[in-house]
């Protein structure tokens, strides 16, 4: 999984989120940086209101959050949505040692964003065409 540092990131270089059934997000700010949610119909739902977007928690009983803005969560996304997001771009992937390269083509050729996991090295992959 990507770090909250990593999805900071992208998300001030410019990666959009249209939150789906799946998607996995955190809520930095609140002592609870270390959970991480995941959107699902049964307990997650996307609400678009008058005042922006909503993420609803539906039945939960443990703790009182009832909804949350989108702007006020942090999207992790996953290996095949980073994988996407590169487009045609996105050359492969190679396993390097006890980590990962994914390989782009860039204006000067080929290019390799290395880190521990495949999903980090995507999420530095992308950082890089969205610095672009």
């Amino acid at each position: 999984m990507i770090t909250i540092d990593l999805a900071l990131r992208l998300r001030t270089a410019g990666l959009e989120w249209t939150p789906a059934s799946g998607d996995r997000f955190v809520i930095p700010g609140r002592d609870m940086d270390a959970d991480v949610f995941v959107v699902s119909e049964l307990t997650i739902d996307v609400h678009d209101a008058p005042t922006g977007r909503l993420l609803r928690f539906n039945g939960t009983t443990e703790w009182a959050l009832d909804s949350v803005e989108q702007d006020a969560v942090v999207w992790l996304p996953s290996e095949g949505q980073l994988r996407a997001a590169l487009g045609p771009r996105f050359r492969r992937l190679e396993p390097i040692g006890d980590g990962y390269a994914v390989v782009i083509t860039a204006p000067g050729g080929e290019e390799r964003h290395l880190d521990v996991d495949a999903e980090r090295a995507y999420a530095r992959a992308l950082l890089s065409v969205l610095s672009t």
